[in-house]
């Protein structure tokens, strides 16, 4: 019973990546889109604390298209995010199936200011294993018997509507559009869904503050530092860092990019990063070195993530190459 109280547990908060740079519509639906290209395709595995107990494994996939709206310089992104979640010996299982829309009204004449304004929402299904779940009921006096029923009365699976809202701004700095920041904010789960295998318990909603810089270091380099500051309830969550990437080939066109770097879970983990881009693709590795109470059971590992992704123009003569100037994180 242990292990699916555990599980349980989880429910009042949300799955989480180290490499949440990598998953835009997690962290907020008005990311969507933020892009150069008209359409992205992005997939994060994770795999954690397999060292402590049975691994618990999520699992992300998004795919996004942007398009001009009319003949002026606001664009339109559609998009759908997908996410599954298995945890603990109970097998409790939690797919996401999540359209995506966001608009991108553009506030400077040079293509390189939008602020955007999206929304998510769809259907979450939450099942687990009523095999696997144990109870004190079925103790005979003498061992656990498994042939006793478990005396539980809930309900092996349920579902419900999910929805976010997100707003985040981004812009070039100065006249280098290679320069480039973001800010955001989401409200995720703001209908309240009622979401627990034994009481009607809501959801808790949650409150992300997103930020990302990138500069330039000569021709060839750059720097990127991002974080998210997250609350849900009574969990904090905050994680931050930065990468360093080199081009290698030509400035404007390299034939692939090679990026490290490190970001850091508050009181949680330090997560070394790699990344390497070979246009249209991209793939990434990184690794929990967990730093928190948790350690000594762990003895210091955590979670491993890998991501790929896809991005590229669907029309290479489309003008949304010029028109739209956005960071890319």
């Amino acid at each position: 019973m242990l292990a699916f109280a555990i599980s349980a547990n989880a429910i009042g908060q949300d799955l989480h990546f180290s490499q949440f740079f990598e998953a835009p519509l997690v962290r907020n639906p008005s990311l969507a889109g933020i892009f150069t290209g008209d359409f992205r395709a992005q997939m994060v595995y994770r795999n954690q604390w397999g060292s402590v107990t049975t691994p618990y494994q999520t699992g992300s996939l998004n795919a996004e298209y942007k398009f001009h709206v009319g003949r002026g310089d606001d664009f339109m992104t559609t998009g759908l995010q997908i996410l599954w979640d298995k945890a603990g010996t109970v097998a409790l299982t939690t797919n996401h199936l999540l359209p995506a829309v966001n608009y991108h009204k553009s506030l400077s004449a040079a293509h390189n200011t939008y602020l955007s304004l999206g929304f998510m929402g769809g259907i979450v299904d939450r099942h687990l294993d009523r095999s696997k779940v144990t109870t004190n009921n079925q103790f005979d006096g003498f061992s656990y018997n498994g042939s006793l029923p478990d005396g539980e009365t809930f309900d092996a699976g349920y579902n419900y509507f999910d929805a976010s809202v997100g707003m985040s701004l981004n812009s070039s700095i100065g006249n280098n559009d290679n320069n480039n920041f973001f800010v955001g904010v989401a409200y995720h789960h703001f209908n309240k869904p009622l979401n627990s295998f034994y009481h009607d318990l809501q959801h808790l909603p949650k409150w992300v503050f997103s930020g990302g810089l990138r500069t330039t270091i000569g021709d060839y380099s750059y720097v990127t530092v991002q974080g998210d500051w997250s609350e849900q309830g009574p969990y904090r969550e905050v994680i931050g860092g930065a990468t360093f990437s080199r081009k290698v080939g030509d400035d404007a066109d390299p034939q692939y990019t090679v990026s490290l770097g490190g970001y850091l879970r508050w009181k949680d983990a330090f997560i070394p990063v790699v990344k390497l881009d070979y246009n249209p693709f991209s793939i990434a590795f990184s690794y929990d070195m967990n730093i928190s109470t948790l350690r000594t059971a762990s003895q210091g590992q955590g979670g491993f993530e890998i991501s790929v992704t896809y991005i590229s123009f669907f029309d290479r003569d489309n003008s949304t190459r010029e028109k739209v100037r956005c960071p890319r994180f």
